[in-house]
């Protein structure tokens, strides 16, 4: 697309583009002049510059101005940037740094893949080549762990999460709340759009690193510190919840018969994995350890590399219509391990569970119904999958 096109189209999607700035005065004029060639609709926000960045922008008529009277953080120059271009009705945002490090040139390809997607609600990175010559090594290093903990928390695998090269569906972010103002927030926002069923996706860019003239304000102690906290946090929600929401909606909607087929018997996991996850799931399952069961069957799931959907659906044979025949076999059990009877009866018990003398016998009882419950379910399971493995096998080889 020519340069006119790119121009209409991005009047057409109703996108603007949002440049933080903080003492780039070396560079600003490059990229605001780069960016102007295809679009006037800008937002510039003056993260309480120092230098002559104030000056600068007094050379150009027509664009936004948000001025920070101090520094706030990039988290914050964005989250206003949002902020205004929302009042400002518009529905997209692309948001280029002002370091010199990204080419305006690039902008074209934001476009076409946003026109391509048909205007949806996507959230695009522009994934920089992150092994070519004058890269720093710790701007390399930082975004293999910043792929690695997103991978981790969402699902989905990404080449590049740290570049500020993105275009933002402004209809999903004003509905969020977030809470950093750092360069963390850049990772708060893609988690939390991940999370919210938005597509994140990488398209190739061209960076550059010019250390004459580039002027980079991450601190790597304090803010590499500030990030790692808060991939803590999102990897604690991951676990909590997100993870086991999203099971839970696979699970949901296909069915029991969709999931034994897809997830069960159509996994390309070995019969060995599969009889594994089951195993966990029923281990859990049987457990004593009410309101942890999907956090544990996941999280442990992951741990051991297992099948997570498959250890979740089993984890739920302790779904409370089964609960008191799961909680009746428990304490026969435990009577059977310490040859002692029950000082309340077994109805009185399940009537009034809290109040149970001898909360030793469900326990350990819970526990060896645990264990035999996974020896069976996994073994059965194990014999059945590989019998049906060498089935199929033997059909092919025939």
């Amino acid at each position: 697309m020519n340069t006119e096109l790119i121009r209409q189209k991005i009047s057409d999607l109703n996108v603007c583009v949002i440049v933080p700035t903080y003492n780039n005065q070396h560079t600003l004029n490059r990229v605001l002049n780069g960016v102007l060639e295809y679009t006037s609709n800008i937002i510039v926000v003056n993260d309480g510059s120092t230098d002559s960045t104030s000056t600068i922008l007094k050379e150009y008529e027509g664009i936004e101005l948000i001025h920070f009277p101090k520094n706030r953080g990039k988290g914050m120059a964005l989250r206003e940037g949002f902020k205004h271009a929302i009042t400002l009705h518009y529905d997209f945002a692309l948001t280029i740094d002002s370091d010199g490090q990204h080419f305006a040139s690039d902008i074209p390809a934001f476009i076409k893949t946003l026109d391509e997607h048909n205007a949806t609600d996507i959230l695009i990175i522009g994934a920089r080549n992150m092994d070519q010559e004058g890269i720093p090594g710790k701007s390399s290093f930082g975004n293999k762990f910043s792929n690695f903990w997103f991978k981790f928390e969402t699902g989905i695998k990404l080449q590049d999460t740290q570049s500020g090269f993105r275009l933002y569906p402004l209809r999903i972010i004003k509905n969020m709340t977030f809470f950093t103002t750092k360069f963390e927030f850049e990772i708060e926002v893609i988690v939390k759009s991940a999370w919210r069923d938005v597509p994140v996706l990488n398209i190739p860019i061209q960076v550059l690193y010019d250390e004459s003239e580039r002027v980079s304000h991450f601190r790597p102690f304090k803010d590499f510190t500030r990030i790692s906290i808060l991939n803590t946090w999102l990897v604690i929600l991951a676990l909590l919840y997100y993870k086991p929401r999203q099971v839970f909606r696979d699970f949901k909607k296909k069915g029991v018969k969709r999931f034994f087929k897809e997830d069960v018997l159509g996994s390309n996991d070995s019969p060995r994995k599969k009889a594994l996850s089951i195993a966990l799931g029923t281990f859990i399952g049987f457990s004593p350890l009410w309101g942890f069961h999907t956090f544990l069957a996941i999280t442990l799931a992951i741990f051991f590399k297992l099948n997570k959907t498959i250890s979740f659906a089993f984890s739920n044979v302790s779904f409370p219509p089964f609960v008191p025949f799961v909680v009746l076999m428990s304490l026969e059990l435990g009577q059977l391990i310490f040859n002692e009877p029950l000082t309340y009866s077994i109805t009185e018990a399940l009537e009034n569970f809290e109040a149970l003398k001898n909360i030793k016998l469900y326990i350990v009882g819970s526990f060896a119904l645990a264990i035999i419950g996974a020896v069976l379910f996994g073994g059965i399971s194990y014999i059945i999958l590989e019998y049906l493995q060498n089935k199929k096998q033997a059909t092919v080889n025939g």
